[in-house]
């Protein structure tokens, strides 16, 4: 099941474990044109950090190139929004749960929808990021 909250993600719940659901997930980015940069295993940092224990739960830095390049060369300060990020997490009541950052918000709340070539750029990533959660199984 996919909702969409136009405040921050796209989320999806996948009745399989963390590291299926990852692997679930980076294959449905491809499929969109989204590699993965960058992965913050968050329950490795806190136990090593503070020594405290936390599920399974990566941030992961994902990224469109063509889409990037065309939204850095409109205007340099879109960086400061990439790489797209996405969540990975094990449920505790089961399965796992996928947060995928909505473009269209970030592009809001940073100004950047006033911009015609970032607002076309941001739909872009958006409709694609879309169709992520769809192929995860969403509606």
């Amino acid at each position: 099941m996919t909702e969409t909250t136009q405040a921050l993600s796209f989320n999806v719940h996948l009745d399989r474990p963390f590291a299926e659901a990852i692997d679930a997930l980076t294959d449905a980015l491809k499929t969109e044109g989204f590699g993965v940069l960058t992965r913050i295993d968050v329950h490795a940092t806190l136990k090593e950090k503070l020594g405290k224990e936390f599920r399974e739960y990566a941030i992961l830095g994902v990224c469109n190139p063509p889409l990037a390049h065309q939204a850095l060369s409109q205007k340099a300060e879109v960086g400061l929004m990439l790489p797209c990020n996405v969540t990975v997490e094990a449920d505790p009541a089961g399965g796992s749960i996928i947060r995928i950052g909505d473009p269209d918000t970030f592009m809001k709340s940073s100004g950047f929808d006033q911009d015609p070539v970032l607002r076309e750029i941001g739909a872009e990533a958006r409709r694609r990021l879309q169709a992520v959660a769809a192929t995860l199984g969403g509606s």
